[in-house]
């Protein structure tokens, strides 16, 4: 399977139920929650934190895959 291309953001905002708002680098924010191995290593997101994303189909949307 073809690795997905991943965008870099930042994360501005801790929203309820693992949500986190994330401001891209292109200057675009959207909606992403945690990727299933950050959830189960206990990884903790912070606002502040640099993130990398892989985005939805339509852009709107993005699962954390790494932070760092």
């Amino acid at each position: 399977m073809p690795k997905e291309p991943t965008v870099r953001g930042q994360v501005t905002e801790v929203l309820p139920n693992s949500l986190y708002r994330v401001k891209l680098e292109s200057g675009n924010e959207i909606i992403a929650h945690l990727a299933g191995k950050l959830r189960m290593n206990h990884i903790r997101v912070i606002a502040g934190d640099n993130v990398s994303l892989v985005l939805s189909p339509d852009g709107g949307l993005g699962r954390i895959v790494y932070r760092g």
